[in-house]
């Protein structure tokens, strides 16, 4: 009867083990599922600016030729065309700016796709390790409750002696 006990006593330690350690997977789980919005969220933010600079990059592209053949057309009266030449090297060095801040976003985008790859693996283990350990529940409740069922014939064997 001791053993019995100390049987079903094991069992429920291990059952309730298990049932700790299902619950620790699911909140891993849920916790990088909450980091996996953020990283999408945050590749959504990235993707928005990176629209945002390509547009300015265009709007930075039609100014530059604009001002170029501004100056060609304006080539007698030389103040105008300094002037000209000048917005012209400033839209040069914001189309470069803007050209680099484009480079940085892509990298950055970049970065997140792969953060955001790895998330969903971790994402993808975690589900597989959870259904692991919801089969192991499983078969230690179907056991739990054999070993009940058979405690209580064994308690109703006993009580006919």
């Amino acid at each position: 009867m001791d053993k019995i006990r100390a049987k079903l006593e094991a069992l429920k330690t291990e059952a309730d083990t298990a049932v700790e350690r299902a619950e620790a997977a699911e909140q891993k789980c849920r916790r990088l599922e909450m980091e996996l919005a953020s990283q999408e969220q945050e590749m959504n933010s990235l993707k928005n600016k990176v629209s945002l600079l390509e547009q300015d990059l265009d709007k930075s592209d039609t100014a530059a030729q604009e001002a170029k053949r501004a100056a060609t057309e304006s080539a007698n009266a030389q103040t105008t065309t300094d002037g000209l030449l000048k917005k012209v090297s400033l839209l040069e060095e914001e189309l470069d700016a803007a050209e680099q801040n484009v480079k940085e976003t892509v990298e950055k985008l970049r970065q997140v796709d792969v953060k955001a790859e790895h998330f969903e693996r971790q994402l993808n283990r975690a589900e597989q390790e959870r259904d692991v350990w919801e089969k192991k529940y499983e078969d230690m409740k179907a056991k739990y409750d054999q070993s009940q069922k058979d405690l209580e014939e064994l308690g109703r064997g006993l009580d006919s002696l």
